[in-house]
């Protein structure tokens, strides 16, 4: 029976390309996200390449909402050997001393609750095929904080903790736990809700950059890891385009400071 990945977060940028390509690893795709155009596009996309894919709307906040995920995952026969905690965001750059509470709340709503919440509802599928993996797309925001980025970075430094416990926990029983931190990515959407629709400052953080990550690089690392043999375990895989040496250290074309 075809195995089944589920993405979250997969109506654009990563989470779309890496429903892409686990399509074309030979998974059966479950696509959740909440824009149901976008995904019942992406799903026809990936059958007119051959593969096999579902839509499922999905609130990652919302209980119920990721309760009818886990449903659906179940109704399409195989066995559930993927999940991947792709949902997520960052919003503002403010100081800590001015940043939004709400803003700070939304974040790790999405990126920490939203994992646990799929997590807890996908394990025991995951556990019962027997060859489970469940991968974590986190950040290096989830490994060093920066000005401007506290909120965020304390978002996905939890998110790191979660995967870190996790993986302690499940020791022992048939399920891997993957971490994927990735440096500069560029993706059509997640400056533009950092920097609230603002399309100047979201394309200003790549500004001379030559070649920043695009959502197909991280999507290739997460196919990588999710189809090792079953006893390897990639415990954390980060990935930065090679114009950032650091998360303060980014080579710029044109300029001076290389930061």
């Amino acid at each position: 029976m075809t195995p089944v990945a589920i993405v979250t977060g997969a109506s654009s940028g990563i989470g779309a390309a890496t429903a892409r390509r686990l399509a074309a690893e030979g998974f059966s795709v479950l696509a959740a996200a909440r824009r149901a155009d976008r995904l019942d596009a992406l799903v026809e996309e990936i059958r007119r390449s051959g593969g096999t894919a579902t839509a499922q709307t999905c609130d990652v906040t919302s209980d119920g909402s990721v309760a009818e995920l886990a449903a659906a995952a179940g109704r399409l026969g195989g066995p559930v050997t993927l999940l991947v905690n792709n949902a997520g965001g960052a919003r503002g750059v403010d100081p800590v001393e001015s940043g939004s509470v709400a803003d700070w709340q939304w974040m790790y709503d999405v990126n920490v609750l939203g994992t646990l919440r799929v997590t807890q509802a996908l394990l025991p599928a995951l556990e019962s095929s027997g060859a489970g993996t469940v991968v974590v797309l986190s950040s290096t925001a989830g490994l060093i904080v920066y000005e401007g980025g506290g909120g965020y970075a304390a978002a996905k430094h939890a998110q790191t903790a979660l995967a870190e416990t996790l993986r302690l926990e499940l020791c022992g029983r048939p399920v891997r736990v993957v971490e994927i931190d990735p440096g500069m990515v560029r993706t059509e959407e997640f400056g533009l809700v950092r920097f609230d629709g603002d399309t100047q400052r979201a394309a200003a953080v790549y500004a001379g950059v030559a070649e920043p990550l695009v959502a197909d690089d991280v999507a290739d690392c997460i196919a990588w890891c999710a189809t090792r043999p079953q006893h390897v375990n990639v415990d954390r895989l980060v990935v930065r385009p090679l114009a950032q040496a650091a998360q303060h250290k980014v080579h710029r074309v044109g300029t001076d400071t290389g930061a």
